[in-house]
């Protein structure tokens, strides 16, 4: 059986979303593109937005990462610049939007009043209060290995609906199908139900 992938950095997989690297062009199978906060360069925007633009195909699933970032040197208004561009471009060419967030949670949250797209955090791994209220304001969780062996985060998984999460490894290097087998235990339900559920997720995203 192949596990769906929600976000990942390597290229021999083909049955998920390979993130692509900034500068880079985009491979045959499906992928995201976005600039991540960590690679804004406030003097090259332009040219980051046009590489952007230019490589978005039939093969991208989704924009990003994109979100905002507490630690990342760049300043937060021109983070909120960037993720805003990205937001309006992804109303336009009707793709979904990973989201990379680190402590900004409520901050993206305000965002999605100017998205006509689905958010989803990918890596989710913080507090049962800041998942509910994702979950509340309509975004999908993505979750990655910390499931494995996190119980605070298998309790959120639990609490998750089945048609708003995603399964990712990220750039960890583990089976992804161990990650399924923990979640379809922590659901009680079969591998198989959990596989189609998450390919039917990834159906209701693309169709905006």
């Amino acid at each position: 059986m192949d596990f769906f992938d929600f976000h990942h950095h390597k290229k021999n997989v083909l049955h998920g979303i390979y993130n692509i690297d900034l500068g880079t062009a985009p491979p045959d199978s499906p992928y995201s593109i976005g600039i991540h906060p960590k690679d804004i360069v406030v003097d090259s925007l332009d040219e980051q937005f046009r590489w952007l633009e230019s490589n978005i195909s039939e093969n991208c699933l989704a924009i990003g990462e994109c979100g905002l970032d507490s630690i990342v040197p760049i300043p937060q208004k021109i983070q909120e610049k960037v993720f805003l561009r990205q937001i309006l471009m992804s109303n336009e060419v009707k793709k979904p939007l990973i989201i990379h967030c680190v402590r900004k949670f409520y901050e993206v949250i305000s965002f999605t009043k100017k998205a006509e797209q689905p958010f989803i955090i990918h890596g989710f791994n913080k507090k049962e209060r800041i998942a509910e209220d994702l979950l509340k304001n309509n975004f999908y969780l993505s979750f990655g290995k910390a499931v494995l062996y996190h119980l605070s985060l298998q309790e959120i998984v639990r609490n998750t609906p089945l048609d708003k999460i995603f399964l990712e490894t990220d750039n960890e290097c583990f089976n992804i199908e161990e990650l399924y087998s923990k979640v379809s235990e922590i659901k009680g339900i079969s591998l198989e139900k959990l596989s189609e559920q998450i390919v039917e997720n990834l159906d209701t995203i693309k169709n905006g």
